[in-house]
């Protein structure tokens, strides 16, 4: 068998540390993680640090892996805004063509995009959404990654694949723009204070579908992807497969924390948590819980975004179903699994 052996781009992240996990699950990869700061994991692959905006630093540290098969890209510059064009372009880019010069092997770059690419950021929008839909107005730095990439790879030995998850749940201390981090700190201090859990978003958040993706799918849906040959040059979804609405959710998240039931609250979190940091600080002391502060684990602007669609968000995952990669993850399960993981992490009490 031929020697396989990835390069992840934001290894550290929420995405790429669990395409690391399924490429370790897999047992035939050699690999190696690409971030500015040590993995924060326990993991079998090397880690190189390197700040993959400065192309310089780039092809210095870089220059050692010629020998690289597949490029995962599980990066992200300067934020989660949809209109941070020239600093995500640049992260791409410089990472492609540092990998493109030196690996004659390469086979394929599999590009990690979201549910921004149909524009459910911005308000209703056409659901499901299927990877034919056509674009919507820019700016969307996505569109200009994936034009660049794809522009790059003509005539290349190459090929690339194009990976869409929408809210992505998983692990990743230390990154604030993490979905299951907020929710947990949120849930926690709600506890702590003796208040009900509310929910923070509009009625009709409240009531919209959704549809999440686990870290953990989508990690093993990126490694299959990126072998198998009728991926190549795919766009692809890829969520839980099931749906769900914060009213039938929302009360269980509270119950696993011992919160109080709450009710539909709209409020910013980003104004309500601003003076929680104390009040967090003395949770980890009081519970022995690895010391991170509140600001290290949850974007308060961030959650206030996610709360705050109040329209249907839902990836339809046919197209992946019909290639052959058909697992599909409960949501609420998934829920209650990390929740447990976050203990015996000592995240939460």
């Amino acid at each position: 068998m031929a020697k396989k052996k990835a390069a992840v781009v934001g290894a550290r992240g929420t995405t790429g540390r669990n395409v690391v996990r399924a490429l370790e699950q897999a047992g035939d990869w050699e690999i190696v993680g690409l971030s500015r700061q040590a993995p924060g994991f326990e993991t079998s692959a090397t880690f190189i640090s390197v700040d993959l905006e400065d192309e310089a630093d780039a092809e210095a540290k870089l220059a050692g892996l010629s020998d690289v098969t597949h490029l995962f890209y599980c990066g992200l510059a300067g934020g989660f805004e949809a209109e941070n064009i020239e600093g995500n372009l640049a992260l791409l880019r410089i990472a492609v063509q540092a990998i493109d010069k030196i690996a004659p092997d390469l086979e394929r770059v599999v590009l990690t995009q979201g549910g921004k690419y149909y524009g459910c950021h911005l308000g209703p929008y056409k659901t499901p959404s299927v990877e034919t839909d056509p674009r919507h107005m820019p700016p969307n730095f996505y569109y200009n990654q994936q034009d660049f990439l794809l522009e790059f790879q003509e005539g290349k030995r190459w090929n690339a694949t194009m990976v869409r998850p929408e809210i992505v749940i998983g692990l990743s201390a230390g990154v604030p723009l993490n979905t299951l981090n907020f929710i947990s700190v949120y849930a926690t201090i709600a506890r702590e204070l003796d208040i009900p859990f509310d929910f923070p978003g509009r009625p009709a958040a409240w009531e919209a579908l959704n549809k999440y993706t686990d870290a953990e799918i989508l990690g093993r849906f990126e490694v299959w992807a990126a072998t198998e040959p009728s991926c190549a040059g795919e766009e692809f979804n890829i969520t839980n497969g099931d749906c769900f609405r914060w009213e039938n959710l929302w009360h269980s998240i509270g119950e696993a924390f011992g919160c109080r039931r709450g009710t539909v609250r709209p409020c910013s979190l980003a104004g309500l948590m601003e003076d929680k940091g104390p009040v967090w600080d003395d949770i980890v002391k009081r519970y022995q819980l690895e010391n991170y502060r509140m600001d290290e684990l949850a974007n308060w602007i961030f959650a206030d975004w996610v709360f705050g669609r109040d329209w249907d968000i839902i990836l339809e995952d046919r197209k992946r179903i019909s290639y052959g990669f058909t697992e599909i993850v409960f949501t609420e399960d998934m829920f209650a699994r990390y929740f447990k993981t976050l203990r015996e992490m000592r995240m939460i009490p």
